[in-house]
């Protein structure tokens, strides 16, 4: 089967479902380390405190984010100016997966700089791979199709999310049943709760599924024609095309509006889902276990969403879709911060009984609920956000967009957990440190108001 795609009609529809398993293949790094699993364990057990821990994975996610922020939009204009964008997943692919495989050694009592530099890594890997996949959307799909085919992605993510939970729950409730001969050091009938093997195998865990799940997208999507040009023929002319979008900009406003919007609310999304499961951990006390049933309850709402999504955007548009799940999001979030173990909505004292089995207080059973309905709207965004871009940008410019959009999503997203982390070190308070995420989503939904549905025109 071809894998190059010659003119401007669909692809198929295995290649279409070939596509959505991009999104199956990135998002167990996702829950695994930057949300449920890893960055708890980061902060208080390999740095050995909750507060200091989520100030430095505030340091660690603001350091990723500048250096995405920078290159983002210069390799996006260059892939453009080069045509394909498989070579480009490939390379990012396998350094998200080095930087992963690094978290196995993170083991408490040992240096944090070499983590940290795999942390980096993994992210910037990560995030540029998403770059190029996402690049891919507008040329395999129909106009009508692509709100739909974003939502099922999202939603298929979400749903490897919950099986990538799974496989650490079965490692967790069955120790010494599933061999993990494959990694350096490790006994070879199973991973050891003692020494935390259990919560460094998430690493290695997401970047071999990274890499075995994005050969459907390698295989069988079609890319686009090579246009001959060598790497630096297509560096000068990706710079010099860039460098021309930026002069042009009032031509764009629409979309600059967008990924100016974008900017904002994505960074306070992005922040309560990195600093979220941090939050939940340490105000409830709990541990890997109990922090995958955590993560497996929340994806599985997010799935729900972006499926409902994706339905949402085809019928209604991706800017009513953004705006609704915007709006219920933030509500919703402050309602999160309002529990803690012996208080709900911010004022009402309960009894805290010590000892209590897991998931069985008043205030952590709110806690879920209202997790689950902030997972339950943070799909949709996921999925449309993207979408919208898709619907706006012009299709021939459409990678260098899609580095403008990842800038957009990365540019302030380093501000928002330094940020996060200066008020967390100053205040003593996690949730002093989460309240910055307010004023970021009001002011993108605002921006999202002014922005109009319809396709800006290439620069002639």
């Amino acid at each position: 089967m071809s894998t190059t795609r010659a003119n401007g009609e669909p692809a198929s529809n295995v290649a279409q479902a070939a596509w959505v398993t991009y999104e199956w293949a990135n998002q167990p790094y996702f829950s695994l380390i930057t949300i449920f699993l890893f960055a708890p364990y980061f902060s208080a057990v390999f740095v050995g405190d909750a507060v200091q821990g989520q100030t430095v994975w505030g340091y660690v996610q603001a350091s990723a984010g500048i250096i995405i922020a920078v290159l983002s939009p210069f390799l996006g204009a260059m892939a453009d100016a080069a045509g394909r964008r498989k070579p480009w997943i490939v390379f990012f692919v396998l350094m998200s997966a080095v930087g992963s495989f690094g978290l196995w050694w993170a083991i408490p009592g040992t240096p944090i700089m070499p983590i940290v530099l795999s942390l980096i890594v993994a992210s910037v890997g990560m995030e540029f791979a998403i770059i190029f996949a996402n690049a891919m959307l507008p040329t395999i799909a129909s106009e009508k199709r692509i709100g739909l085919l974003s939502g099922i992605g999202i939603g298929a993510g979400q749903i490897a999310g919950i099986f990538a939970l799974l496989i650490v729950l079965v490692y967790l409730q069955l120790p010494g049943v599933v061999e993990a001969s494959f990694i350096p050091d490790a006994p070879v009938f199973g991973l050891s709760k003692e020494a935390f093997e259990t919560d460094r195998i998430v690493g290695p865990i997401s970047g071999l599924w990274f890499v075995v799940f994005m050969l459907p997208l390698l295989l069988l999507v079609p890319d686009q024609v090579s246009r001959g040009l060598s790497r630096v023929a297509a560096m000068k002319e990706g710079v010099v095309r860039l460098g021309h979008t930026v002069t042009k900009a009032w031509h764009f406003r629409n979309v600059a509006l967008y990924l100016l919007s974008r900017m904002a609310f994505y960074d306070g999304m992005n922040a309560i889902f990195v600093f979220g499961g941090i939050l939940a951990a340490s105000t409830f006390h709990w541990g890997a276990m109990e922090m995958a049933i955590y993560g497996i309850w929340a994806t599985f709402f997010a799935a729900v969403g972006a499926f409902v999504g994706g339905w949402t955007d085809q019928k209604f548009g991706s800017k009513s879709t953004l705006l609704v799940s915007l709006v219920l999001a933030l509500v919703s979030f402050i309602l999160l911060v309002s529990f803690d173990r012996d208080r709900i909505f911010f004022v009402v004292e309960v009894p805290f009984v010590e000892g209590a089995k897991a998931f069985s207080t008043l205030p952590e059973q709110l806690f879920l609920l209202t997790i689950a309905f902030f997972a339950l709207m943070a799909g949709p965004t996921i999925a449309s956000s993207r979408t919208m871009l898709a619907r706006i940008a012009p299709i021939e410019m459409m990678t260098e967009f899609f580095g403008l959009y990842s800038l957009a999503g990365k540019a302030t997203t380093f501000v928002a957990p330094l940020l996060i982390g200066i008020v967390t070190a100053s205040t003593g308070s996690q949730r002093l440190g989460l309240a910055v995420v307010v004023p970021l989503i009001v002011g993108g939904i605002i921006m999202l108001c002014f922005v109009k549905e319809e396709r800006a025109t290439s620069i002639t």
